[in-house]
């Protein structure tokens, strides 16, 4: 008698882009149909064609359980899981409208957002749009030091699902885990996600200090800081700060830091060669979420109580006009203190 495999539940992915799409196929690999969303009928029309996202993986070919779609609705009709993989500043909008079909069809519905961000005016991070703006009750935050060209080409890498459903938490790590990606568990949702968007920051900070040729030792010590500062508005914000000290805190920071793929160090190093933040934005050509994320959390830092002097001395640079210089020469010059600010008890 032979068996017939049991057929894997569809997953939908809410944005073609790098994320997106290597996300997308890892879950074909694992025998899952794809719903891929792009924004336009052509990109749709393109990917179906080739299998190859050319705009943002080109020249890899992805997993031919993945279809491409236009209308987000169509995409996540049948999908127990939807993961959502679009930039922060329209994360809202797009969530809102794909409310009424999430709604629809499947009552366990699970939704991840793959998000790095916090949203402007609100101070709220993706996860909680997610539940004010649609029914679904199963919400999901994944984060980790996660280059998605890397990933799409199969190569080695970590990642964290973090929820306060633990169902949800191990049956993300069961459908996107391969010989190449896996998957980490965390409770702390609100830490993973802080850690994500946190860390944008400092890939600024260590693309400008590339730039400016100040060395390793100033590399790790913007790094060792930068954890500093992180976990310090993590214990601020309600989140544990030892999450801080795993692949979704350190392990993101120090890729996001380092790469030059990053964006957010892209950004950073062009500022430092001498390009305008507006200069540099565009010629990346990609959201470098880092950018807001100094701006909305600089304007938090008064109301909190806190101080994280990497963060403002980059507010500093980018929207007060400062130059580079003063910038650096007034981080070098504030008062020294402790080194190690989260200890155990004893």
């Amino acid at each position: 008698m032979t068996t017939v495999p049991k057929r894997k539940e569809p997953v939908a992915v809410i944005g073609g882009g790098s994320f997106g799409s290597a996300l997308a196929d890892i879950l074909g690999h694992n025998g899952h149909p794809v719903a891929l969303q792009f924004r336009t009928a052509q990109a749709t029309e393109a990917f179906n064609a080739t299998h190859v996202n050319e705009k943002y993986l080109p020249g890899l070919t992805l997993s031919d359980n993945i279809t491409g779609m236009t209308d987000p609705a169509d995409a996540v009709r049948d999908a127990a899981l939807v993961l959502i993989c679009v930039p922060s500043p329209w994360f809202r909008e797009a969530v809102r409208a794909l409310a009424p079909a999430l709604a629809q069809n499947r009552g366990d519905r699970m939704i991840v957002s793959t998000t790095k961000g916090i949203e402007s005016g609100t101070f709220k991070l993706m996860t909680e749009i997610l539940a004010e703006e649609t029914s679904c009750t199963r919400i999901g935050a994944l984060s980790g030091p996660n280059l998605a060209k890397e990933i799409a080409a199969h190569k080695l890498s970590g990642t964290v699902i973090a929820s306060p459903d633990a169902a949800l938490m191990t049956t993300v790590q069961d459908w996107l885990s391969s010989p190449w990606f896996r998957v980490y568990s965390n409770p702390d949702m609100r830490g993973v996600e802080l850690a994500g968007v946190l860390k944008n920051v400092y890939a600024i900070a260590t693309g400008l200090a590339d730039a400016l040729e100040l060395g390793d030792n100033t590399r790790g010590m913007i790094l060792t800081r930068a954890l500093t500062e992180m976990s310090r508005f993590a214990e601020k914000s309600g989140a544990d700060p030892l999450t801080f000290l795993g692949l979704a805190g350190v392990g993101d920071l120090v890729t996001t830091c380092t790469s030059p793929q990053s964006r957010n160090f892209r950004v950073g190093r062009l500022i430092g060669q001498g390009r305008t933040l507006e200069q540099a934005v565009e010629e990346i050509g990609e959201v470098a979420e880092g950018v807001h994320t100094v701006r909305i959390v600089h304007a938090r830092l008064a109301e909190m109580g806190i101080r994280m002097r990497i963060l403002e001395g980059l507010h500093a640079l980018l929207f007060e006009g400062q130059p580079v210089r003063t910038v650096v020469e007034g981080l070098m010059s504030e008062p020294q203190m402790e080194d190690v600010e989260f200890k155990r008890p004893g």
